[in-house]
């Protein structure tokens, strides 16, 4: 299996040269292989979120290694930094990060506008990602005329829709009803499923991490368990989740 991420002793300080210098990642080395679903979770300030900004290159690393696609993200200057997010990375938000002064298929087709490609491309693309996430209704609609699950459709045709090998999401769910949020975890597995898609996914819910099939827990920025799913069912995955969580969230 095709290695796409591999962190090394990584490290993230806060302040590092101030009075109260705050350790937000400690010493994690793992590895990510192409298709897999990757849920990261952990309590407030575990350094989850911390640690995902930076595999996304959105973030540095105080110390360690990220080696992405092949690449040490620490060599890269941010002109090829942004290179990477454009071509190879897509991005998932809680808040859906949507313009709301542009209409559905203009949100979608923004990156490709910035790269200038053609316009039957744009239209072939659009129409097929549309499609794909059942949005076809939608697309001429400005997002504050759309529930939050459509206005997340909309986010994820865009992030998809430059075919990345990787999709970053930091709580997907967090702004959208219980039905809204198995309908799009269910996305996300025909997503990774499909097109064989690596995503890596920030999440406090123990029933959204069941999706995954790989499960990382974090607690005061060192991974404290590690979860795969195997050939286990999605309930005893679930349930093998909460106990992990419940013991160590509580112990």
């Amino acid at each position: 299996m095709e290695k796409v991420m591999a962190i090394k002793n990584l490290k993230k300080i806060y302040g590092v040269h101030g009075p109260n210098p705050k350790v937000a990642i400690n010493d994690i080395s793992l590895q990510i292989d192409q298709g897999d679903f990757v849920c990261i979770m952990g309590p407030s300030g575990s350094g989850k979120t911390t640690l995902v900004n930076i595999l996304s290159t959105i973030d540095e690393a105080t110390s360690g290694k990220v080696i992405l696609l092949g690449q040490d993200i620490s060599n890269l200057s941010e002109k090829d930094k942004a290179s990477l997010r454009k071509s190879e990375i897509g991005f998932i938000f809680q808040n859906y990060n949507l313009i709301e002064t542009l209409k559905n298929k203009d949100n979608i087709l923004f990156s490709l506008r910035l790269n200038n490609v053609s316009l039957d491309k744009q239209q072939q693309a659009l129409i097929k990602i549309s499609k794909k996430l059942g949005i076809e209704d939608i697309i001429d609609k400005f997002p504050f005329e759309c529930s939050g699950g459509q206005q997340q459709r909309v986010a994820i045709a865009r992030a998809l829709i430059t075919n990345p090998k990787i999709l970053f999401a930091d709580e997907p769910t967090g702004n959208i009803d219980s039905l809204s949020a198995r309908e799009l975890m269910e996305l996300f597995v025909k997503i990774n499923q499909e097109n064989n898609t690596t995503i890596i996914m920030v999440s406090h819910d123990s029933f959204v991490a069941s999706y995954s099939n790989k499960l990382y827990y974090i607690v005061d920025g060192k991974i404290k368990n590690l979860s795969n799913k195997d050939n286990l069912s999605q309930f005893d995955y679930y349930s093998e989740i909460v106990k992990i969580t419940t013991q160590i969230d509580f112990r």
